[in-house]
């Protein structure tokens, strides 16, 4: 059985902001095209569709030498919403900012980084601030190359923010010693910020200076909230930068005479990027990776929200910037059945715990000489049981020889971005994005359109030659890139209809309709990993560049599938309906057009009171930001029959079957996966994923997040179910609510002055900054 999916218009939007270009079952389109992917041009208006997808084809084109081929197909796919450029290269591709040496990493949804010194606390913050996701490996191996913490740090003072006039501003910031005074003013600049959080850190170990150091801050030249930013866009908001100081002097300061732990690393980190996300000024999202030993780490978010008596919901100050950063535990070794059963049950109930199995993520890492399963399977027996200086001896006498830098480099290729999908080692990322939903099961010739325009738009960055010695020569190494797909389970529905959702509900049995329906989707899947994998390497021996040896990955694309309202990466939807929770800066044009048009707004999740409880009242003085509520619903909903299956009941079991269908056919890195489950379910999943990992199934890393019976859950998540009538009501009231009917015209009356967003988050989805916890009773 096949079911056509909806289609969005392919007529080009032209200049007339007018015509809706988004699909009708896409309510989330517009807020999230405006917020995320759309600039003011030189005019002063703010691009639409079609101007977005020139601005960004110009830019592959220039950077990437493309052919007018290659180019009109693209355009094709991307006008057609059927394959987009990541959100990052939506959002800057084509911009003179972009072409500047010191900018290529804002081009790029994800990244890693391996915390050896100073400088990469300092290259993280600046990632952070281009808008890219951040990971980095918190192993002993790694963080015991930082030096010592000798110096205490007192912030004697920190002035005020945009008291130099526009015009005398410097954007270099600079550090003046005298006796056991530091002045550090802070420079008008990304780099500034960056360069003044850097002199901090190296202060706190530097041999030459007094043991105990009295630092004043001067933040005149800082430019004041509501200021633009010219060259990446949106606006300042420096809300959170004096406070940057103090708490990275505390964090330190409990560190004298030894080295940094783990999770004080971490914070470190996290401060950065609270300070960076506030007021919205970007959006960030992280992978902090500790041993699979590490217990303070395991522990770091026990405990992170807390109700008092009358339900109120409150955080731990101390641990609030933990949130920024997913937390996951790398195993080197395989795992025993109690491991990972102790594992499942701490992620039940606190959402963390997260195992990743480094072999296996290392051998995908070296597709480039352990081509097929048999050597990967041999590599990782022997990493596992013979330990990994075996398996790099091994790797060396097999297929070397390689350089000792070269060597360190292969055997560290387990580096994850923000939700786990890309692996390497000091990598940068990029990910373009197929929108299955979108495309006719039945049309194999669209399908390989598709994913061969996605294919080129990653292809593309290749060229890039960055400004950072580390990220250059990972590049030489191992270059890489990603091509994703979101609507999988959209576009299975189409294809199979009906019976499909019977047997997930069931289960996904090994029946011989279920075999039959397997092999159908290895079909599929095997077949765009192929397609991806021949455009890429053509394109590299094309351009004389070093070919990829993984193209492929799945990522959660929680926000570009707003675009065309498809259920995020290969994951079943939350429900046929649902609330979609969307964040914007308090009283953000775009919000208030949402407002217009019908659409609830409650403050966000970071809105507290000071007692640490959620406030209710969106205009409250101390609301910074607002989520906005829109009621959604899938686009087979009520097809015959698809209204009766309860999504919410598919057994955390069929979820990995579904998940390590997609992991074993098509993706080459690591397919980002959250599997949803419920107590009873814990020694079942425990087991999935200890015979995956034992029999060397291509099991890396899953997130794993508790289900209720009533679908409880953490209060203003993106995502809560609702059932058909309160759908229905819900939308009642929307149009109850709705003063204008034009969104456009909505926007139009609040649209004044500079944009206040600057693209979407790294990973280009809200799911990779959930604080994963159970939430008490």
């Amino acid at each position: 059985m096949t079911v056509a999916p909806n289609k969005a218009s392919s007529e080009s939007n032209s200049n007339n902001l007018k015509k809706d270009d988004f699909p009708k079952t896409a309510p989330a389109a517009y807020p999230v095209f405006f917020r995320s992917y759309s600039r003011k041009t030189i005019s002063g208006k703010r691009e639409n569709w079609s101007e977005v997808g020139e601005r960004n084809l110009s830019g592959l084109k220039e950077l990437g030498k493309l052919s007018d081929e290659e180019l009109i197909l693209m355009r094709e796919m991307q006008s057609n919403q059927k394959a987009q450029p990541s959100g990052r290269w939506l959002w800057i591709g084509g911009t003179p900012w972009i072409n500047k040496n010191q900018n290529f990493s804002g081009a790029y949804n994800c990244t890693s980084t391996n915390l050896i010194d100073w400088e990469a606390f300092a290259l993280m913050m600046d990632l952070a601030m281009m808008g890219c996701g951040t990971g980095a490996i918190i192993e002993p191996h790694f963080i015991n190359n930082l030096p010592t913490v000798i110096n205490k740090i007192n912030i004697k003072s920190v002035s005020e923010v945009g008291i130099t006039p526009i015009n005398q501003r410097k954007e270099k910031s600079s550090l003046e010693i005298k006796g056991k005074d530091l002045h550090i003013k802070v420079g008008d600049s990304r780099r500034g910020w960056v360069d003044s959080y850097k002199y901090l850190l190296e202060a706190s170990s530097n041999e030459n200076l007094e043991r105990e150091i009295d630092v004043y801050i001067d933040l005149e030249d800082i430019r004041p909230a509501g200021e633009s930013l010219k060259g990446f866009g949106g606006m300042a908001n420096p809300i959170k930068l004096k406070d940057l100081y103090s708490r990275v002097a505390s964090l330190l300061g409990k560190a004298i005479g030894r080295k940094l732990s783990t999770v004080e690393c971490c914070l470190l980190i996290d401060e950065a990027a609270v300070t960076i996300v506030a007021g919205n000024i970007r959006r960030s999202a992280g992978m902090r990776q500790f041993a699979s030993d590490d217990k303070e780490a395991a522990s770091a978010k026990e405990n992170l929200w807390s109700q008092d008596e009358n339900g109120n919901w409150r955080i731990d100050p101390e641990k609030d910037a933990l949130r920024m950063a997913n937390h996951t535990r790398v195993y080197h070794t395989k795992p025993t059945y109690q491991t990972v059963l102790d594992a499942v049950t701490k992620q039940f109930h606190s959402g963390e715990g997260a195992i990743q199995f480094a072999p296996e993520a290392i051998a995908r890492s070296n597709a480039d000489i352990l081509k097929d399963d048999e050597l990967r399977k041999e590599f990782i027996e022997i990493y596992s049981e013979q330990g990994k200086d075996e398996a790099r001896n091994w790797i060396n006498s097999s297929y070397g020889p390689f350089s000792e830098e070269e060597l360190d480099h292969r055997m560290s290729r387990y580096g994850l971005n923000p939700c786990g999908e890309i692996l390497g080692n000091d990598f940068h990322c990029n990910l373009a994005e197929v929108h299955l939903n979108q495309i006719d099961p039945g049309d194999f010739e669209e399908q390989k359109k598709a994913f061969k325009a996605a294919a080129l738009s990653v292809a593309c960055l290749l060229n890039h030659e960055f400004e950072v010695e580390r990220y250059r020569k990972s590049r030489e190494y191992d270059p890489i890139v990603g091509v994703s797909f979101t609507g999988l389970f959209d576009f299975c529905v189409h294809a199979f209809g009906t019976p499909w959702l019977k047997w997930w509900e069931a289960g996904r049995p090994n029946s011989e309709e279920g075999k039959a329906f397997k092999e159908k989707e290895a079909k599929f899947l095997d077949s765009w990993r192929k397609i991806v994998k021949e455009t890429v390497w053509e394109y590299c021996d094309k351009h004389n560049l070093r070919r990829p040896n993984r193209c492929t990955t799945v990522q959660p694309a929680g926000t570009k599938s707003l675009l065309t309202g498809a259920a995020p990466g290969w994951h079943p939807p939350k429900a046929q309906r649902f609330i979609r929770r969307i964040t914007f800066r308090k009283n953000d044009p775009i919000a208030l057009a949402c407002m217009d048009y019908g659409y609830s707004v409650v403050p966000s999740q970071s809105d507290k009171d000071e007692n640490g409880c959620l406030l209710d009242n969106p205009f409250d003085p101390r609301c910074t930001e607002w989520l906005v509520e829109i009621p959604t619903e899938v686009s087979w909903a009520n097809i015959d029959g698809a209204d009766q299956i309860d999504i919410n009941n598919f057994s955390a079991l069929a979820q990995f079957d579904f998940y390590m269908q997609v992991q074993k056919f098509y993706t080459e890195h690591n397919t980002s996966a959250t599997v949803e489950f419920r107590e009873n379910e814990i020694e079942d999943l425990a087991k999935a994923i200890h015979n995956a990992i034992e029999n060397n199934e291509g099991y890396i890393s899953a997130a794993l997040l508790a289900r209720f019976s009533a679908n409880a859950t953490f209060p203003r998540l993106p995502f809560e179910p609702i059932s058909k009538e309160e759908y229905i009501s819900l939308q009642n009231k929307v149009i109850e609510r709705k003063v204008n009917n034009d969104f456009f015209d909505a926007l139009n009356k609040y649209d004044v002055g500079e944009l206040s967003e600057a693209g979407p988050a790294g990973c280009d989805s809200d799911k990779c900054l959930l604080p994963l916890a159970k939430p008490k009773d």
